[in-house]
């Protein structure tokens, strides 16, 4: 593990190798699980905010369930996250025309619709950051629906820290990921094998 100010960060994200590989996946990580994505309690009231610029986007029964529960839910845990359609697909999932699950709080994003791209649990998956008392643990949640990201990871050999660069410099700042990537270049966990 290493820390950088009060975070932990596991290992995983500099040897493991990861690139998402939509054409063979589909998005299968916004329909599949028991759970919503976590949310941050001001990700929630931004969500609330973009409503009527997604409504028509989304599907009748994510608008169904929207209406009659909100949102967001919270799980056994005590968390906040993303309402899911018969305890599976998040409500913000579309298939776009090649079959692709996505996000169309994103494609509103990417639309210059609103700023806010997407809730930030989504954009590091399938890194999960899990906050304690005095420190958040930063983790590599390896899921068997990301096999194909995994492959395509280990022949680019593009580690998970690198793939998921942007979103783990929305999350912690960029001086947070110079340090993180320094540690990685200074060690031999940048290039395994």
């Amino acid at each position: 593990m290493l820390q950088i100010n009060d975070t932990i960060i596991s290992f995983d994200l500099f040897d493991q190798y990861f690139v998402c590989n939509l054409t063979q996946c589909k998005g299968a990580c916004c329909i599949e699980g028991e759970a919503g994505a976590p949310l941050k309690k001001d990700e929630i009231s931004e969500i609330e905010d973009i409503l009527p610029i997604i409504w028509n986007d989304l599907s009748e029964k994510a608008r169904k369930l929207i209406d009659s529960q909100g949102v967001f839910y919270i799980d056994p845990e005590g968390e906040p996250v993303a309402s899911i359609i018969n305890g599976r697909e998040c409500v913000f999932a579309y298939i776009d025309e090649e079959g692709n699950c996505k996000c169309v709080i994103e494609k509103a994003f990417h639309e210059g619709k609103t700023d806010f791209q997407k809730p930030i649990s989504c954009h590091l998956y399938p890194i999960r950051v899990q906050r304690y008392n005095d420190f958040q643990a930063v983790n590599y949640n390896k899921w068997k629906i990301c096999k194909c990201a995994r492959v395509l990871g280990n022949e680019l050999k593009i580690p998970l820290y690198q793939f998921l660069k942007e979103p783990l410099i929305r999350r912690f700042g960029a001086d947070w990921y110079e340090q993180v990537d320094f540690f990685a270049k200074q060690t031999d966990l940048w290039q395994k094998g």
